[in-house]
């Protein structure tokens, strides 16, 4: 996949919302076949820079559907590409909808112990703003309904200390 591909499925990941009257429904509905058909493509070869460009796509606060296609596009990828892609993406992630974040998360938690240390060892070595922020958003879908189960819970960011 190009960078061209990145671009556009952040570019399309960003779904036009009920409420948005400005954009004509043909748009909207383009828009959206075309982010599922750029998610579907996905073969998982893309690398951790495509991890974090699906992780960046997840903008919308309603996605209708459509970011099921990046969920199942995740899961193609190897595991340490996966778990360092969603550290590249640290800073979109604590912007995305707290839903999205914590189903990245959860993905990512249940993938195994080769993504789940990927992930943990870009962290450690990203700023400290960015180790911060991840630690808050780890600890809030701890505290909430994603990481809250046993088995996810306390195995994102470990050891803490």
């Amino acid at each position: 996949m190009s960078a061209d591909w990145k671009v556009e499925i952040v570019e399309c990941g960003d779904l036009v919302q009920d409420d948005d009257e400005a954009t004509p429904p043909e748009e909207a509905a383009r828009r959206w076949n075309r982010y599922v058909e750029l998610a579907d493509s996905v073969t998982g070869e893309e690398g951790a820079e495509g991890v974090a460009a699906i992780v960046s796509s997840l903008k919308a606060e309603e996605d209708y559907g459509a970011y099921q296609a990046a969920h199942a596009a995740l899961s193609r990828f190897p595991r340490s590409d996966l778990g360092k892609g969603v550290a590249l993406a640290a800073r979109g992630l604590v912007s995305i909808p707290k839903d999205g974040s914590g189903n990245v998360l959860l993905i990512l938690a249940r993938a195994g112990v080769v993504a789940v240390n990927s992930f943990n060892e870009a962290i450690q070595a990203s700023e400290s703003s960015v180790q911060r922020e991840m630690r808050a958003l780890v600890e809030f879908h701890e505290a909430e309904e994603w990481l809250s189960d046993e088995g996810v819970r306390n195995v994102l960011l470990m050891p803490r200390g």
